[in-house]
C-alpha cells in the first residue's frame, strides 16, 4: 500500500475529535508528518541511544521523584524525571493510558515500538550505578540547594551590601541566575549527548565554587565623605561584582552541574528509574533546607565573608565528590537533541501549553525569591524571615513526590491544573488576608511549596503528550526557552512592584496570584484543544 494512503487510513482510525490533531499539523523539513500515525518502527541504535539523547536534554531544574504519566514523549520525560515507563508503555499498548483512551495516549512511543530483544538494557542497580545516584545527589545538593536558597541571599544583600538600591534592580541578580540556569541547560544537552557528564561537571564544580568564593568577596563600600552613604561609584562596583560572581557564575555553573547529574542516573536505570532519580533528586530539597538554616545560624557569628565561603567549601566538597561518581553509559545517538525551533508554534495546544508553562514560571520565582524580605516588612525576625525558607522547600519535597501518583491517575494537565489552584488560593486567600501572622505565613509556604514543586516536575511531562518521542527534544528546547525569559524578567518585576508599592507586598501577592489564573486559563485551553470540551476528561 502507498504510505501516504496508510497513513491516511490508520489517521481515518482514531477517534472522532476534530479539536484534538490540531497540535500534531506541524510538518518540518524532511521529516515524517507529525500527524500520521503510521510511525516507522525505529531501527535498534535509535531505540538504544533514545534514552540517553531524552535524559540530556529533557532536564528540569527540579526533578519528579515518583512516577508519573509517560505516554507520547513519555519515555523521553521519564529518562530525565525519573518516570519509571514501562507502566506506560502496557498502557499505550493497548490504547489506554493516563490520557483516559484520547487519541494522545494511543500513540506508540518509540520505546513501545521496538521489539523486546532489540530495546537497550540497563544494569537497574548494582554498585556502579547506585554511585552514580549518590554523585548526582552530592551535585544537585550543591547546585540546586543554592537554586531553592536564593531568598535568603536577596533578604541579607538588600538589607547590608545593597541597602539603599531598589528592589527591582537587585532583583536582576537573581534573575539572570535563574535565567542562566534553565536557558543553559538547553544547550548543555547535546554536549551530554555528544561527551558525557565528565567535562561538564567538572567545569560546572569549577564555576560554582570559584562564583561563590567571588560572592563571599563583596563587602560594603562607604565614601570617605559620608560613612552613612554609599559611594555611588563604587556601589555600582559592588553591584556588579554581585552580578558577575552570582548571576553569570554561579548561575552557568549550577547548570552545568544539575544537567548532566540528573541525565547520568537515566543511563543506568529504566525499570527503577523512578526511584533512582527520586532518590538524587532529594538532594536539591535537602540543600534547599540546610543551606538557609546554616546561613541564619552563621551570619551573626562570622558575618558574610566566611558563612558564604563555608557554602562554597561544601559545593567544592560535594561536587568535587561527584566527579568521580557520575558517569554515562548509554553510546551517543545518531541524533543529538534539537535546538529549539518556533516553527512548532502553529500548533495550537503547543502554543497554549507553552504559554501556560510560562506563566506558572513567571509567578514562581517571585514568592521563591521575596518570601523572607516580606516577613521582615511585616516586622518578624530576621531568624524566622530565614527559617521560612527551609518550610516552604520542606513542602515542596511532597510536592516533587506525589505528582508521579497523582498523574497516573488524573493525568499531567489535570495535575498541574489542580497545583495552579492550590497556588491561587495560597497566594490570594491565604498570603494576602492572613500573611501578616506567623501562621498564615507558614501555612502559606507549605500550601505553595507544594504546589510549585507538583508545577516543577510535572510541567514537562504536559509537553511531552504533545509530540512523538522522537521530537521531545525540540518541543522541550522550544518551550524552555520560552519559560527562561520568564524567570528573567519575573523576579525584577516583582521587586518594582514592591517598590511603587512604598514597600508594601500587596501588589506582588496579588499580581503573582492573577499570573497563575492566566495559567490556569491557558493549560486549561490547552487540554480543550486536545480532548474537547470535557474539561473533566483524564489527560
Amino acid at each position: 500500500m502507498d504510505p501516504e494512503k496508510a497513513a491516511q487510513t490508520s489517521h481515518r482510525h482514531q477517534p472522532d475529535n476534530d479539536t484534538a490533531t490540531t497540535h500534531s499539523s506541524y510538518i518540518a523539513p524532511e521529516e515524517p508528518d507529525y500527524s500520521s500515525y503510521a510511525y516507522p518502527v525505529p531501527d535498534k541504535a535509535d531505540s538504544a541511544a533514545h534514552d540517553g539523547t531524552a535524559a540530556a536534554f529533557g532536564n528540569d531544574l527540579i526533578p519528579s521523584v515518583s512516577n508519573a504519566v509517560a505516554n507520547a514523549g513519555g519515555n523521553a520525560y521519564a529518562a530525565n524525571h525519573g518516570i519509571n515507563s514501562n507502566n506506560n508503555n502496557n498502557n499505550n499498548a493497548d490504547g489506554k493510558g493516563g490520557g483516559g483512551g484520547d487519541f494522545i495516549t494511543r500513540v506508540p512511543s518509540a520505546a513501545t515500538t521496538t521489539a523486546p530483544a532489540e530495546e537497550e538494557t540497563y544494569p537497574e542497580g548494582g554498585l556502579r550505578a547506585w554511585s552514580v545516584v549518590l554523585g548526582s545527589w552530592l551535585a544537585l545538593f550543591s547546585a540546586l540547594g543554592i537554586m531553592n536558597s536564593i531568598a535568603v541571599f536577596q533578604t541579607y544583600v538588600a538589607t547590608h551590601q545593597l541597602q539603599g538600591y531598589r528592589e527591582g534592580t537587585i532583583g536582576w541578580i537573581f534573575s539572570v541566575y535563574t535565567f542562566l540556569c534553565f536557558f543553559g541547560g538547553i544547550y548543555i544537552g547535546p554536549v551530554f549527548d555528544r561527551w558525557g557528564p565528565r567535562w561538564l561537571v567538572l567545569s560546572g564544580t569549577v564555576c560554582l565554587v570559584i562564583g561563590v568564593m567571588l560572592l563571599s568577596i563583596c563587602t560594603r563600600r562607604f565614601s570617605p565623605s559620608s560613612p552613612t552613604r554609599e559611594n555611588t561609584d563604587k556601589g555600582h562596583t559592588v553591584y556588579w561584582h554581585f552580578m558577575l560572581a552570582f548571576g553569570i557564575l554561579c548561575g552557568l555553573g549550577s547548570s552545568l552541574v544539575f544537567t548532566p547529574s540528573i541525565a547520568a542516573v537515566g543511563h543506568w536505570f529504566k525499570r527503577r528509574r523512578g526511584f533512582a532519580t527520586g532518590m538524587a533528586s532529594t538532594g536539591g530539597s535537602i540543600g534547599g533546607i540546610v543551606f538557609p538554616l546554616m546561613m541564619q545560624a552563621l551570619f551573626p557569628r562570622l558575618g558574610w565573608g566566611w558563612t558564604i565561603r563555608a557554602v562554597g567549601f561544601i559545593c567544592l566538597a560535594l561536587c568535587g565528590a561527584s566527579n568521580f561518581l557520575i558517569r554515562s553509559r548509554l553510546p551517543p545517538p545518531r541524533n543529538a537533541s534539537p535546538p529549539p525551533d518556533p516553527r512548532i508554534f502553529r500548533s495550537a495546544a503547543f502554543s497554549l501549553t507553552t504559554a501556560g508553562i510560562f506563566l506558572m514560571e513567571f509567578a514562581l520565582f517571585i514568592p521563591l525569591t521575596y518570601i523572607s524580605s516580606y516577613a521582615l516588612s511585616r516586622g518578624f525576625s530576621e531568624s524566622f524571615a530565614f527559617q521560612i525558607l527551609p518550610i516552604l522547600n520542606a513542602g515542596s519535597v511532597l510536592g516533587r513526590a506525589l505528582p508521579g501518583w497523582w498523574a497516573d491517575v488524573a493525568g499531567p494537565f489535570n495535575s498541574n491544573l489542580a497545583a495552579v489552584v492550590v497556588s491561587v488560593v495560597a497566594c490570594l486567600a491565604v498570603w494576602l488576608p492572613a500573611g501578616g501572622s506567623a501562621a498564615g505565613v507558614i501555612v502559606f509556604a507549605v500550601l505553595f511549596g507544594f504546589a510549585s514543586g507538583n508545577n516543577i516536575s510535572i510541567a514537562p511531562v504536559c509537553v511531552g503528550r504533545l509530540c512523538r518521542t522522537q521530537h521531545y527534544g525540540r518541543y522541550y528546547s522550544t518551550t524552555y526557552t520560552c519559560v527562561s525569559v520568564a524567570c528573567l524578567v519575573g523576579i525584577p518585576i516583582g521587586g518594582e512592584l514592591v517598590t511603587a508599592a512604598g514597600g508594601e507586598y500587596w501588589g506582588l501577592i496579588v499580581f503573582t496570584g492573577v499570573v497563575y489564573v492566566l495559567a490556569f486559563a491557558a493549560l486549561l485551553a490547552a487540554k480543550i484543544v486536545c480532548v474537547g470540551k470535557n474539561v473533566f476528561a483524564v489527560f
